[in-house]
């Protein structure tokens, strides 16, 4: 016997609604020339030049200049980043452009510059010139040691180290016999580094100056670190002065087999 359906039917199902345009995008604003970095990055290095020398080029240009010219600058690119040292706001700048430039009249600049600036400014030529290590600069910077703007004399005393050598040595071995906190720790710091650098080339010098490193008066961490290296060069040869061994806490970070273990 065939089944008889029902009289009710099943309603099928309504389309989705189409889903809304999303909003159009206002257009993206056109840079003006004077802030197009990426035109400024694709000049090169006499345009970049040009650019620096034009008093019609804005700050943002002359910014952007100056670190393209840290990549491509020459010669002829120092003068006017040089001019630009003592510029409140584009000085960084410039130090930027300079210091990868291989051409010593870089540290020509720099060392002209160093006596006719202040505070931020002088400070900022005077890490350069630790990061160009500019040996003709230590005498410049051991007078600045004793300066009354301690940062001064700080990031003097931080240059001699990164530039290292027998004179700059000298000159933070003078400055840790007369300088107290807050130059002190960072002379002490700064022969620490400048240490390691004379040592290859002057042995006895070298240890001369992680002796005196080794001193009760040193920072805590500077000491350590000399002891350290005493310990590794083993015992004093019988015409020299003898350091003491390290003991207590300096004993226990001690590796070097000086102590018998």
């Amino acid at each position: 016997m065939a089944q008889q359906t029902t009289g009710t039917t099943q309603a099928s199902p309504q389309p989705a609604a189409p889903k809304p345009a999303p909003p159009k995008r206002p257009p993206l604003p056109t840079i003006p020339p004077e802030l197009d970095a990426l035109s400024i990055w694709k000049m090169g290095a006499p345009a970049l030049v040009a650019m620096l020398k034009d008093p019609k080029s804005t700050l943002f240009q002359k910014a952007i200049a100056c670190k393209k010219l840290s990549i491509s600058g020459g010669k002829d690119a120092i003068p006017p980043m040089a001019a630009l040292l003592s510029h409140p706001q584009l000085s960084c700048y410039a130090r930027f452009g300079m210091e990868p430039n291989p051409d010593p009249s870089v540290d020509d600049a720099f060392r002209a510059a160093l006596p006719k600036l202040s505070g931020k400014l002088q400070i900022g030529v005077i890490n350069s010139i630790g990061v160009r290590r500019d040996a003709k600069a230590v005498g410049a910077l051991a007078k600045l040691l004793e300066h009354s703007d301690t940062d001064i004399a700080q990031s003097a005393a931080a240059s001699l180290g990164m530039i290292g050598g027998h004179e700059a040595s000298r000159a933070l071995q003078a400055a840790l016999r007369q300088t107290q906190s807050p130059v002190f720790p960072v002379a002490a710091r700064a022969m620490l580094l400048c240490a390691e650098d004379v040592i290859v080339k002057d042995r006895a010098h070298g240890l001369t100056l992680y002796r005196e490193l080794s001193a009760e008066t040193m920072p805590k961490p500077v000491r350590l670190a000399a002891l350290r290296i005493l310990n590794a060069a083993g015992p004093a040869p019988e015409y020299t002065n003898r350091w003491p061994a390290p003991t207590g806490e300096a004993a226990k970070q001690d590796k070097s087999g000086f102590l018998g273990r």
